[in-house]
């Protein structure tokens, strides 16, 4: 049987390897760790010794311990130096102070939101999750149906024998054609290509329009699985503050004029975390930018799907000349189906099908033909009504119940996400959350460079229960 300190240190060290506590995470202190534990100080010293030793964790004079980057194994800071993360000279970019490119090295982690969407904490509802509750994805009844329909086709067999086609199957990009149509947005179908996922979307685009080096605005806060794709792929992320009346203009003018950036990615509506949807005015001033400086805008729409009926996008004000349309299905449907597309201008859509044929040759018709016949029986239409309306009555509840227990919301509440003001530091809050078997995201994951925070991104239809919340005040309370 294990001892307190082994267990202790067992369970820090499960979260390091998951990297559910990031490179650069705080430990608690061990006055406050042996509190949160009922251990004794000792046990805690003699826990995290053991850490040590694994090389999972730094100590640091005067500043406590810190997560070491257990996938690269660098060295530990010398005392009281803290890890570099922006190179020397550059600087910064902040909404009310000097422009400039900041880069994010190991700073940048979304590794702990991503592998927190694949790690179970308890059966318990997860408010940092991304997509919605199986339950509600299980009324798409519809889906294997239409898959039976499919595999039943005559035709089956003779397209499985051989690779689809290489822009995704006919039938869906011609129903993704009128679907996006309906939204205000021409494409042809031969401007429209299929992908693994939305994210999958993204990729294309970056490895088709960029090289290493070069410098791509991205909106901050922001989905952190994009700022660390691009420091991946050897990008210059410049973060450009969110707001409700859409990014901030002046610092995408200055970056324009120091840095000649490439790409600009936007989630224009039901922006995650926040849940702010683009003003015409400011859609309209971001297109003008891109006209005059010749960057091409990314629209990330995986939010269309709950988005109300008159939100604008930055494509359809564009017709789809600087602008390249993202959009998936993981949010609405089937996240393991990974169908998602992107709709391109036409000088570009050859490169991008290059681009695409090099990563997965071609994506799997079968379901593409499936989700096409959805999408045409108007089983799709109806299913997101669905969706919308229960979301609606879940954020009401969730709204609610955040309030009362304490918290503010930094954002209007709307979509899928609230931003939510907590008063703590919610890095240190979601390792307690964790605890109780509830897994939160931090504000500091949507972040450019991780930095204390005290906000949180909440899923309405995960946190519209009174238990999370009684959880909650009462880990804050004795914090």
């Amino acid at each position: 049987m294990l001892t307190l300190t082994e267990q202790l240190a067992e369970r820090f060290a499960q979260r390091i390897r998951t990297r559910l506590l990031p490179a650069g995470a705080r430990l608690p202190s061990v006055r406050e760790c042996a509190r949160q534990q009922g251990v004794s100080p000792y046990t805690v010293v003699a826990a995290y010794d053991k850490l040590l030793a694994q090389g999972l964790v730094e100590a640091r004079r005067q500043r406590g311990f810190y997560v070491r980057d257990i996938a690269q194994r660098t060295p530990p800071a010398q005392e009281g130096q803290a890890p570099a993360a922006i190179p020397s000279g550059a600087k910064t970019a902040s909404p009310l102070g000097t422009i400039g490119v900041r880069m994010s090295g190991s700073q940048i982690n979304a590794t702990a939101l991503m592998r927190g969407m694949f790690y179970q904490a308890s059966s318990k509802p997860q408010p940092g999750a991304g997509v919605l509750p199986v339950g509600w994805l299980e009324e798409a009844r519809f889906l294997p149906a239409a898959v039976r329909k499919i595999t039943a086709s005559p035709a089956l067999q003779g397209g499985s024998l051989s690779y689809g086609e290489p822009m995704g199957d006919a039938g869906l990009r011609a129903a993704l054609a009128r679907r996006m149509a309906g939204i205000s947005i021409a494409a042809q179908p031969d401007q429209i290509m299929t992908t693994v996922g939305a994210t999958h979307a993204l990729d294309i685009v970056s490895r088709t329009l960029l090289k290493a080096g070069d410098p791509v605005m991205v909106e901050e806060p922001g989905w952190s699985v994009e700022f660390a794709r691009l420091d991946a792929l050897g990008m210059r992320v410049l973060p450009v503050p969110r707001g409700p009346e859409g990014p901030d203009l002046a610092v995408m003018a200055r970056y324009c004029e120091l840095h000649v950036p490439k790409l600009f990615v936007s989630v224009s509506v039901l922006h995650n975390p926040t849940g702010y949807s683009l003003p015409p005015a400011s859609a309209h001033q971001v297109l003008q930018l891109a006209e005059r400086h010749g960057f091409y805008v990314v629209e990330d729409d995986t939010y269309g799907h709950i988005a109300p009926e008159h939100a604008v996008r930055l494509a359809a004000l564009d017709g789809l000349r600087r602008t390249i349309y993202v959009n998936g299905f993981a949010k609405i449907l089937a996240p393991n189906w990974r169908v998602g597309y992107l709709a391109a201008p036409p000088e570009l859509v050859e490169r991008m099908l290059d681009t695409k044929l090099l990563s997965t040759l071609t994506t799997p018709s079968i379901l593409e033909k499936a989700l096409a016949l959805c999408i045409d029986q108007g089983q799709l239409r109806r299913h997101a009504e669905r969706i919308r309306q229960r979301l609606a009555q879940a954020r009401a509840r969730s709204v609610q119940l955040a309030l009362e227990a304490g918290c503010s919301f930094a954002a209007e509440p709307a979509g899928m996400f609230g931003w939510v003001e907590t008063g703590v530091d919610t890095d240190m809050l979601a390792q307690r959350m964790l605890d109780e078997g509830y897994l939160i995201a931090p504000g500091a994951l949507f972040h450019a460079t991780r930095q204390p925070c005290t906000l949180m991104r909440i899923n309405f239809a995960n946190t519209q229960e009174p238990a999370f919340w009684r959880t909650w005040k009462n880990v804050v309370k004795t914090g």
